[in-house]
């Protein structure tokens, strides 16, 4: 364990540090859709979790996995990198579903604003961030081949 956490130090650091200011936007989005603009949760969520995404694609590629450009075409990446974040969208908005499960049996817990933002931003947002690190350097910014 600490042995890989040596080895992508560096990597990691750049990869919070993006993801870092991703999920203050997407936090702040997700608040403003949800409370101003009194969108439903889910709505908020994935509107949010869009615009933070691009932003993060851009710095991850750009920052944290900048070695690794080679001749990757950026539409490919860009394409790869939705797609994982969509499955760790998917992971959020379930965590959201299972939250409003609950606020079914217990609403006065449940079925607030702090529930919700725990459930999608807090719970939801760990988990898909461990899925997304392994799934971004693996397949979205692979090291270059080495001839």
């Amino acid at each position: 364990m600490w042995r890989l956490l040596r080895d992508h130090s560096s990597e990691l650091f750049r990869f919070v540090g993006v993801g870092g200011m991703a999920y203050f936007i997407d936090v702040g989005l997700f608040n403003v859709f949800l409370i101003v603009f009194d969108w439903p949760d889910w709505g908020a969520k994935t509107g949010a979790a869009a615009i933070a995404t691009t932003f993060a694609f851009l710095g991850n590629r750009h920052w944290t996995w900048r070695d690794r450009l080679g001749s990757a075409a950026a539409h490919r990446q860009y394409l790869l990198y939705f797609f994982f974040n969509g499955i760790g969208l998917l992971i959020a908005l379930g965590c959201l579903w299972a939250n409003n499960g609950l606020a079914q049996v217990w609403p006065q817990y449940f079925d607030t604003v702090l529930a919700k933002n725990l459930a999608a931003n807090f719970v939801g947002v760990g988990i898909a961030s461990t899925f997304r690190f392994f799934a971004y350097r693996t397949w979205v910014f692979p090291r270059p081949e080495r001839a």
